[in-house]
């Protein structure tokens, strides 16, 4: 099974099956059917791409319904740590944050569902970040959430001093104080 759970219900990690010989290597980075197989029935509308250097901290964003986005994120180049944060009401780890490091090395992607927050800092030299997305951007319903929110206690692998981060994100709510409309589906027995 090429999907692992994570502590987050909903929130997966994706680890294509790589094929390697004297060659190089060659992997389906996405299969619909994988996908489905699965039972995770996405459809995916558009690839966002990303370019960034060390220490570049983006996040944490979302959308809200009904314009939220599941996105499948993975590192074409470089090395990144991933972060969400869990703000659906009523999850049992609402307000709980998952990291993990991305890379052109590992191939690992995430997937994140609608009702997260997520971000990302670059932790090599320079990163290309590719994700796909299952709904257009909005911006009249952009949200998201400091990431330096002592009460998150994340640990963004860097000293935050060191972060670039754009003006727009430096004032981005605390969770406490954030505006979001997401609802936790507690899967039934």
């Amino acid at each position: 099974m090429p999907f692992t759970t994570t502590p987050i219900p909903d929130l997966l990690v994706y680890e294509p099956k790589v094929h390697h010989d004297n060659r190089g290597y060659f992997f389906e980075s996405y299969s619909e059917r994988v996908f489905e197989d699965a039972g995770l029935n996405l459809k995916f509308i558009q690839d966002n791409q990303a370019r960034s250097t060390y220490g570049v901290l983006r996040g944490l964003h979302y959308q809200l319904e009904p314009y939220a986005q599941t996105k499948l994120i993975r590192a074409l180049e470089g090395t990144i740590l991933d972060v969400v944060v869990d703000i659906r009401t009523g999850s049992p780890t609402y307000g709980q944050s998952y990291s993990i490091e991305l890379s052109a090395e590992n191939k690992l992607q995430l997937l994140v569902p609608k009702g997260f927050a997520h971000g990302y800092v670059v932790l090599s030299p320079t990163a290309e970040v590719m994700y796909k997305v299952d709904n257009f951007y909005h911006k009249a319903s952009e949200g998201g959430i400091i990431y330096n929110d002592p009460a998150l206690k994340i640990d963004w692998k860097i000293d935050l001093h060191d972060a670039i981060v754009s003006d727009k994100d430096q004032i981005l709510p605390t969770l406490a104080n954030c505006t979001h409309n997401f609802v936790y589906n507690k899967p039934t027995e």
